[in-house]
């Protein structure tokens, strides 16, 4: 192993939370290395919206990684709110992550996003919104959104990357092998051909994608992990008209239940009005996902339900609970896996055929129809359905035979080690943020999660912003 050079400060993952970091630091002249196993935002192709073809399973999912992380592909939407999209208040103070999410929000302004803000006005329709969902036994979780837009977000991160260009130094195509501690202090990184880099700091970002290398790299440092619920559930496609008394006025609808059967918490996630169904490759697995833009719009809206579970003593591989489902259904499928509703309740798997039939038409053209209960446990069957009958009441048409369900949606952000008010984890200098990291679910909080980081290091190296 050899070294090639040592920085002030290096970041693994050039997602929101590594980008941010990167922002905040370029403002006191430390010497600064973002690395990223992707490649970069102006090299990022999905076959699939370029070309037109099936899902080439590329190593790594430029949809995933690179340059902006899972985000820069993702809707954009910045949740303005310390309610959901992560768990910073428990590192925190709600009120200090509120100013956290306020700053970044002026500086995503800043790189060009919409002044548009969902939840702003219209308290009195939200209210009306609220009551009909208590009497369903929804919580209606409202929030403040600010919606950039798939497209609209892929631009403003590219403006990010071309401001940090000449401040601080960028790698893509570089995946770190493994993080360096010696004599219990982090002593540097190892990458591919045993190339070592060291640094004073080390910031690790991985992004959603890199949540299972990071939860492996922490086992092997010994460090103490929390266990995170894992959310796995299915994306639900209907008619945007059907939701569209509630997406006109909050975009983005938080809807959590806890089903009759086992108490077991569900939430709608990632609501996409007039969107599109996507895949997304996780390291080999093909799960699903949703994108809304700015100005491209579908007859359809699509979002997520997400089952949470908690395990206790003795499993301790939520990652790896969730990754063996997405496995069968991919097995099944050969990728992600389609259903009418109505063939779901009546027993039996959709058809290519049974699917034309239907009054929603496919955003995702190479789901595979089939059977979602050959796939998803019964008790996440059981909450989806529950769910879906609630929705029904506040949207009526949601729990149609009709409705399409994708399968599977999985979260990998299930583990998270030990760490501080200020995201440092038990070996010193070395601090952990974003979703890889179990800390945040989603662009705002992210983004918030590497500012906090960087002014550590700032204050730690008495310098001033």
């Amino acid at each position: 192993m050899y070294v090639t050079k040592r920085y002030d400060v290096v970041v693994i993952g050039a997602g929101p939370a590594g980008i941010f970091t990167g922002l905040e630091l370029a403002r006191v002249g430390l010497s600064t290395l973002i690395l990223e196993k992707g490649r970069d935002i102006t090299s990022r192709r999905c076959p699939i919206n370029h070309h037109g073809s099936k899902c080439l399973r590329c190593k790594p999912c430029d949809i995933l990684c690179g340059w902006g992380g899972a985000g820069a592909f993702s809707d954009g939407k910045l949740t303005l709110t310390t309610e959901f999209g992560g768990v910073l208040d428990e590192y925190m103070d709600k009120n200090r992550v509120a100013e956290l999410i306020e700053y970044i929000d002026q500086i995503y302004l800043d790189f060009g996003a919409t002044t548009t803000v969902y939840g702003d006005d219209k308290k009195e329709e939200i209210r009306r919104i609220q009551r009909i969902a208590a009497s369903a036994d929804l919580n209606l979780i409202p929030a403040r959104i600010r919606h950039l837009g798939t497209e609209k977000c892929t631009e403003i991160l590219t403006r990010m990357r071309e401001y940090l260009d000449d401040k601080c130094e960028i790698r893509t195509n570089t995946a770190v092998e493994a993080i360096i501690v010696e004599n219990g202090e982090y002593a540097g990184l190892e990458l591919a051909g045993g190339e070592r880099i060291e640094s004073k700091y080390l910031v690790a970002a991985p992004g959603r994608e890199g949540a299972e290398w990071f939860s492996g790299q922490a086992a092997k440092l010994g460090l103490s992990m929390m266990t995170n619920p894992v959310d796995i559930g299915v994306r639900v496609e209907l008619p945007a008209v059907v939701m569209e008394h509630i997406t006109e006025i909050i975009y983005e609808s938080k809807l959590v239940y806890y089903t009759k059967s086992f108490d077991d918490r569900v939430r709608t996630f990632c609501m996409n009005p007039y969107g599109e169904v996507v895949n997304e490759n996780n390291a080999g697995l093909i799960t699903v996902n949703g994108h809304s833009y700015a100005e491209k719009k579908t007859k359809n809206t699509n979002f997520a339900l997400l089952v949470s579970k908690s395990f206790t003593e003795p499993f301790k591989e939520p990652i790896t609970y969730g990754k063996s489902i997405a496995k069968l259904a991919n097995l099944l499928g050969g990728g992600v896996i389609v259903q009418r509703l109505g063939d779901l309740l009546d027993g039996r798997r959709s058809t290519p055929e049974r699917i034309s039939r239907g009054m929603v038409e496919p955003t995702l053209k190479d789901a595979t129809p089939g059977d979602l209960s050959l796939v998803l446990p019964y008790r996440h069957l059981v909450a989806i359905i529950e769910m879906l009958e609630a929705l029904d009441k506040v949207a009526p048409g949601v729990n149609s035979r009709h409705t399409l369900l994708y399968g599977v949606e999985v979260k990998f952000y299930s583990s998270r080690p030990r760490l501080s008010p200020v995201l440092e984890s038990e070996i010193t200098n070395f601090f952990a943020a974003g979703d890889g990291a179990g800390v945040t679910r989603g662009l705002a909080q992210a983004s918030a999660a590497g500012v906090v980081v960087a002014r550590e290091i700032i204050a730690r190296e008495g310098k001033s912003s």
